[in-house]
This record gives structure tokens, C-alpha cells and sequence, in this order.
């Protein structure tokens, strides 16, 4: 359809620079920016999260920071939803809509949205299958599920796109045929999406992180989650599971040392770099740039700008 609005959308790993130079997209092509990270949309996790700081926003409007408190869920049709409804309300102003974030699975169900299907629904099996799904654990195993019964659905989907994984496996469940044989038609995307991915040598991307995890801890990481912890979250809770969190929560609970806490950060966060590149190499008609490159600004810009032609 040729006459869907089209929203620009930078990502990439973790401590990749998404930051800077979205603000510099924004200030020269009108922007404002809706974020697509997972975790800085809870309140009171700003150092963990390397939440964009208003200095470093420098006057450009973010949306979907600071939305929910750490003991609330957030699934990824409640994303998709609010996201939606604000790139909508920043087309209004006559403005553009620039995601920025490194939450793949968000990306995903924004340009690629799944059908949920015309079978009926059953309340209790899908109470089940929710109750579930409230743990870790739980979540990976009804993926796991799904996979053995439905690879082709079950590739499609994250573990924690949790409101999908339980209907495929209602439908599945119910009708004895799997989700993906069933007659149903893709839902449209309701935007254009132009895309643009930043990678770097992983040895740089790697450096980056490290020392991003060693400023977290001079900034305060520990406090942040000494006080989550006293305010009653505990890992259980899905704003705990965070890379950076829930080390720093096995720490103060005298699981191991301050040391080995800061090892399984930097471990963990480049481990979670790898897998959102892994994630992205599966998107079609993604720009890929280098942001230590000097022209990464005009790359970046003219491939947001082509998308209009």
C-alpha cells in the first residue's frame, strides 16, 4: 500500500551509539524519537538501563520512557499498541516518528504483525498456559513446546512474546492442527518501516561494553538495585531479569562476590550484543552502518531519506 505512512527506525547492540546519533537525526530531520528498548520503559531503572539522560536527549521529545513501575508487566502487544498510537499522534504534528532501541523482538512485531487466529478461545487452557508463562523458566518451556509442535509459528516468535506463543499453542492444543495450518492472513503493518542497524568489530563493540558496565558501577548501578530490592522486587519480577539487575541482585544477596557480579554484566551484556545482531541479520531491507565510521551520520540519513522517494 503505497500510501502507509513510513515511521525511521535506528538499532543495533547494546553500547553501539544509538543514542548520539539518533538525537542527531532527529534535530536535523524534525524527529521525535519513541523508544524500542524492553527495559527503559520502567521507572526507577535508569543506570542498568543506560537510559538516555535529559542532557543527552538535548530538547528532542522521547516517548515510551519511564511508562511503567518495575512490578508491572509489559508485553509485546502492549508495545506495539502504545507505539502505534504515539507514532500516530507524531505524524499529527507533523513530525516524524524515529524508534530507537535495541529490542528486536519489538521491531519484529511492528513490521512483521502475526494473525492470532479465528479459533475460538478456551479461558481456562489459556489461564494455564499464562500461569505458565509468569516465570522465566515457564516462558522458555512453552516456547520449547511450540517449537516441537509448530517450528515454523515458533520461529517467528520470541520467548517473551508470551501473548503470541500462548495462542499459537491454544490453537494448536484445541484443534490438534498447528497454528502456522491454519487459514489465517497476515494482518498488514500499519506503517512503513525504513530501517537502519548499527554494527561494529565485535573486539570495539566488545571494549564498549565493558566499559560501559564499569561506568554503570561508578554511577551508582548497586544503589539502584539495593533500592529495587528494598521496595520489594525481587527477581522474579520480569523488570529484574534484566542483564545488570539480576547479577547485582544475586550479589547483594550473597550469591558472589562484587567482582564476579561485574563479570557476569560484561559477560552477559556481550552475549545479549551477539544475539541482537544474530536477531537482526533475520530482517530484510535493513541498512547496516558502522557508527565509528565518519560518514555514519550521511549513511544513516540518506537511507531514511531514500525511503521517500
Amino acid at each position: 500500500m503505497m500510501d502507509k505512512k513510513t515511521c525511521w527506525v535506528l538499532t543495533g547492540p547494546t553500547a553501539s551509539g544509538k543514542t548520539a546519533l539518533s538525537v542527531r537525526i532527529a534535530k536535523a530531520y524534525d524527529c521525535e524519537i519513541i523508544c524500542m528498548d524492553s527495559m527503559q520503559i520502567y521507572r526507577s531503572m535508569d543506570i542498568g538501563t543506560a537510559k538516555v539522560t535529559p542532557e543527552e536527549m538535548d530538547g528532542v521529545p522521547h516517548h515510551l520512557v519511564d511508562i511503567i513501575e518495575p512490578e508491572d508487566n509489559f508485553t509485546v502487544a502492549d508495545y506495539c499498541r502504545l507505539a502505534e498510537q504515539t507514532a500516530e499522534e507524531i505524524f499529527s504534528r507533523g513530525k516524524r516518528p524515529l524508534f530507537v532501541g535495541g529490542t528486536g523482538f519489538y521491531l519484529r512485531a511492528l513490521r512483521h504483525p502475526m494473525p492470532m487466529g479465528e479459533v475460538p478461545g478456551n479461558d481456562e487452557l489459556r489461564a494455564r498456559l499464562e500461569k505458565q508463562a509468569e516465570t522465566e523458566e515457564g516462558k522458555l518451556q512453552l516456547w520449547h513446546q511450540l517449537n516441537e509442535t509448530d517450528p515454523v509459528t515458533a520461529q517467528k516468535l520470541h520467548v517473551n512474546d508470551v501473548r503470541r506463543v500462548v495462542r499459537a499453542l491454544e490453537v494448536n492444543l484445541l484443534t490438534g492442527k498447528s497454528f502456522s495450518n491454519q487459514a489465517n492472513e497476515s494482518p498488514e503493518p500499519k506503517y512503513h518501516y525504513r530501517v537502519v542497524n548499527l554494527s561494529m568489530d565485535r573486539a570495539v563493540l566488545y571494549d564498549r561494553i565493558n566499559r560501559r558496565v564499569d561506568q554503570m558501577m561508578d554511577m551508582g548501578l548497586e544503589q539502584e538495585v539495593r533500592m529495587l530490592l528494598e521496595r520489594g522486587l525481587t527477581v522474579q519480577n520480569q523488570a529484574m531479569k534484566a542483564i545488570g539487575y539480576k547479577e547485582m541482585a544475586a550479589y547483594l544477596g550473597g550469591e558472589y562476590d562484587l567482582d564476579k557480579a561485574v563479570y557476569e554484566i560484561k559477560m552477559g551484556t556481550r552475549h545479549y550484543a551477539k544475539r541482537q545482531l544474530t536477531w537482526m541479520r533475520r530482517e530484510e531491507d535493513v541498512l547496516w552502518v558502522d557508527p565509528t565510521c565518519s560518514d555514519a551520520f550521511e549513511q544513516t540519513a540518506a537511507w531514511f531519506q531514500k525511503g521517500e522517494e
